[in-house]
């Protein structure tokens, strides 16, 4: 089988690295309970790939009366402090990584998390995971907008049409397909309906730099055609 291995792989991270959206839900649902109103899984489950200022907004709607860097903050604080008892590592995403910078592939984390958390989490990876990150309040335009993938490539020094990108979400899978990049969709808590730009993994378990060379190969040459 014919490959092209990628410049640079270029990762989400809440639902593809660690499986944070139960805490992001918990802590959602204390938030809102807090001042009075209901929080449903439906709910919540429509913020997942979205930037956090704009779900702030959605929280303040929905009675929250904090202001967006406030709700951004407790929240973050929050899921820090679970993240704490147990991080709860995606299946597959550490040993993909491990492999790429074996290999010396670089890579990005590419998250609408706010850095201090995204920090966190790379730190807690027992080995030096990325080469760059790009977080929330590192972007003007958050998900499902090109710029966080257009600034993880660009970091890194290489072209987005170069690299793989890695998501658990729709919202970030537009905004890797509209940066150019070769998309892989690893469901975590949404459903990801097959589309145009991207590819669909139901895990990351076993995968490997081959597989994401094959991927990225198959997408090139589709590109070129």
């Amino acid at each position: 089988m014919t490959t092209l291995q990628p410049a640079a792989v270029l990762w989400d991270m809440d639902g593809t690295i660690v499986d944070t959206e139960p805490y992001w839900i918990a802590s959602e649902t204390r938030l809102v309970e807090e001042f009075g109103g209901t929080w449903r899984q439906s709910d919540a489950l429509g913020l997942v790939g979205q930037g956090l200022w704009h779900s702030a907004r959605v929280l303040q709607n929905r009675g929250v009366t904090l202001s967006e860097d406030e709700i951004i903050q407790t929240l973050t604080s929050r899921v820090l402090a679970l993240i704490d008892i147990e991080v709860p590592w995606r299946p597959g995403a550490k040993e993909l990584l491990f492999e790429l910078r074996q290999a010396s592939v670089k890579t990005a984390l590419v998250t609408m998390s706010i850095k201090r958390m995204a920090d966190h989490v790379a730190n807690a990876i027992d080995f030096t995971a990325f080469d760059a990150v790009v977080a929330g309040d590192t972007v003007t335009h958050s998900k499902p907008h090109p710029e966080p993938y257009l600034l993880g490539a660009r970091l890194l020094g290489v072209n987005a049409q170069d690299c793989v990108a890695i998501e658990d979400s729709e919202p970030g899978l537009a905004s890797a397909v509209a940066a150019g990049t070769t998309a892989i969709g690893v469901p975590a808590h949404t459903t990801i309906l097959e589309g145009p730009g991207y590819t669909l993994w139901p895990t990351l378990h076993e995968r490997t730099i081959g597989d994401l060379a094959a991927v990225h190969f198959a997408a090139q040459s589709k590109r070129a055609v």
